[in-house]
């Protein structure tokens, strides 16, 4: 699939990695859709890159429902759909403030898991729709996980579980679309220069840079977005999860 014949929804498309993928879709000449909470950012990204926001809620079935019809009706097609929404809590199983909040627990499983799957499982219903290209595709599902999915530090206990199911639901929902010729592809992304992060002092960002490997500093946003459209384009990739962290593996 050519960028230049996509039309991608991306969830958390207003700051991070969801705002540089749909910055670099956008550049590539792809019709994009973003779908975010914040109707600050998100309107003024959307209208910078050529692009529309739709005010979207990925943990509500009717919020998506909509907003999956109405960026395929703006667009005039849907054949991508990229997960970046999320939230990160760090929170011990149990510490000198008591147990862990269970409701933060379901929160992050909630938004990070249940809304990537909300997404994915509408999105692909429309793509199922579309007439099939020569190599018999109708749609790419992009998700994120982590890094620590697979090594998870303390206090990530939720957002490790909650990545680690975006994990696990790969390969399934890859055998699950194969039918349909839609592939599902997952990123975990190491350290990256997010928005979130850079808000953290410079020398703790430094001492993060520091436990990468090589190149020794935090991703760009940039290259995820490259790796998403790399994704898409490669038609031969599908069910697999790429581990984008320069040989991280935190401790």
């Amino acid at each position: 699939m050519l960028m230049s014949n996509t039309a991608a929804v991306i969830t958390g498309g207003a700051s991070g990695l969801g705002e540089a993928t749909a910055r670099h879709f956008a550049a590539q000449g792809a019709k994009v859709t973003l779908l975010d909470r914040d109707t600050t950012r998100g309107p003024i990204v959307a209208e910078e890159i050529g692009g529309y926001f739709i005010e979207t809620d990925v943990t509500d079935e009717a919020s998506v429902e909509a907003a999956i019809a109405q960026a395929q009706s703006q667009m005039g097609a849907l054949n991508v759909a990229v997960n970046c929404a999320g939230i990160a809590l760090g929170i011990k199983t149990t510490g000198r403030d008591g147990a862990h909040p269970l409701a933060a627990f379901q929160k992050t499983i909630d938004i990070n898991l249940t809304g990537s799957f909300n997404i994915a499982r509408l999105a692909s219903t429309a793509m199922a729709k579309n007439e099939p290209d020569a190599d018999g595709a109708r749609g790419v599902v992009i998700n994120t996980a982590s890094v620590a999915a697979y090594d998870g530090q303390k206090g990530q206990v939720a957002y490790a579980a909650s990545k680690g199911g975006i994990v696990g639901m790969t390969l399934p929902m890859a055998r699950d679309l194969a039918q349909y010729g839609i592939r599902v592809m997952t990123i975990a992304p190491g350290i990256f220069g997010t928005p979130m992060l850079k808000g953290l002092p410079q020398e703790v960002q430094d001492s993060l840079a520091a436990e990468v490997p090589n190149p020794a500093r935090l991703g760009e946003p940039n290259e995820y977005a490259r790796m998403v459209a790399f994704i898409v384009e490669m038609g031969y990739l599908n069910g697999e999860v790429i581990r984008l962290d320069g040989a991280l593996r935190m401790r």
